[in-house]
């Protein structure tokens, strides 16, 4: 069944430059117990999706059903069976305890304070911060706050939950740990676990399926594995020494479709990923390179990663569409 269902979703927004468009005639759905990913460079509309998704902004068209119930004309409805979680916002009460942070957001929400106490033991034993719980939320270190932040989007016992980047800047193991959850919850509870990211390796470990977005437009869905095996054109990995060299952008060599650069100035290196149309422009690319002083020391055909799908359809990286590079 359905849990999340957005149609032809559009957003709007009046700008002292003009008119922007953030979203634009979005549809699809999100099914009980999945993991669903948006996955995006900043700014392609994963946010502003989810605050509509979570009532927090109203579209200028369109219509979405979260757990049946309309966003716009059932609000208070939608409130009651989401829970929602954002990176960027603040935990909770600095000069209260952990405990006392889960508890009040679970008054929120009206839920009996014994079975508020019992979820948040169960929620601090999931993500591992039980001996954090009694201690000022000032006190704790960053990860255990962000995991505070996570335990306190399902304390209300949600039936859908929302998340913006929730382990942004999180240690590794705490993210771990949150990914683990957001798995169990959707599996054994059969929550709908909605997942913005713009972290690959997150939406391959736990989604089921993944929307790729970018300047409000959804480019593709399915799942990880799908999305990867769709990509039937080759990518190359060159490793090469920029010593001297040009190092002016080789993936707008026709026959390349798009690709990104990492350059490591401290060592003159860079790694050059490029998707090519075929296998026949292979050597073109080594020929461009070679006259532009790049010396490649090492290349290889390597496995396609969600990026790569990304930039097979718009041509460049997420790194490179944030900062307004076109392909």
């Amino acid at each position: 069944m359905a849990n999340v269902v957005a149609e032809n979703l559009t957003r709007v927004f009046e700008t002292k430059s003009g008119r922007l468009l953030a979203l634009d005639s979005v549809s699809f759905e999100v099914q009980t117990g999945e993991v669903f990913g948006l996955l995006g460079p900043n700014g392609a509309g994963k946010t502003t999706l989810i605050r509509i998704l979570t009532t927090l902004l109203l579209p200028t068209y369109g219509r979405a059903l979260v757990g049946g119930f309309d966003v716009v004309k059932e609000a208070k409805k939608v409130r009651s069976i989401i829970g929602f979680s954002s990176s960027s916002e603040r935990v909770g009460f600095d000069f209260v305890t952990a405990r006392r942070n889960l508890w009040f957001f679970s008054q929120l929400y009206g839920t009996p304070t014994g079975e508020a106490n019992r979820r948040i033991e169960e929620l601090a034993a999931l993500l591992e911060f039980q001996d954090q719980l009694d201690r000022k939320l000032y006190t704790l270190t960053t990860g255990y706050r962000q995991r505070l932040n996570i335990a306190r989007a399902f304390i209300n016992d949600p039936q859908v939950v929302f998340f913006d980047e929730p382990t942004n800047g999180m240690d590794v193991f705490s993210a771990k740990k949150v990914r683990e959850l957001f798995v169990k919850e959707a599996k054994t509870n059969s929550r709908t676990i909605f997942l913005a990211t713009h972290n690959m390796f997150e939406a391959e470990e736990v989604c089921d399926r993944v929307a790729i977005i970018d300047r409000g437009r959804i480019l593709a869905i399915d799942s990880p594995e799908n999305l990867k095996s769709s990509l039937s054109k080759p990518v190359v990995l060159f490793e090469t020494d920029i010593a001297g060299a040009s190092i002016s952008d080789p993936t707008r060599l026709d026959g390349v479709v798009g690709g990104t650069i990492k350059v490591d100035n401290e060592n003159e290196t860079a790694k050059i990923r490029v998707i090519l149309r075929d296998e026949d422009f292979l050597e073109r690319v080594l020929q461009l390179l070679e006259k532009r002083g790049i010396r490649v020391f090492n290349y290889q055909r390597i496995e396609p990663t969600l990026e790569d799908v990304f930039i097979s359809l718009v041509g460049a990286g997420f790194a490179e569409r944030e900062r307004g590079i076109e392909a």
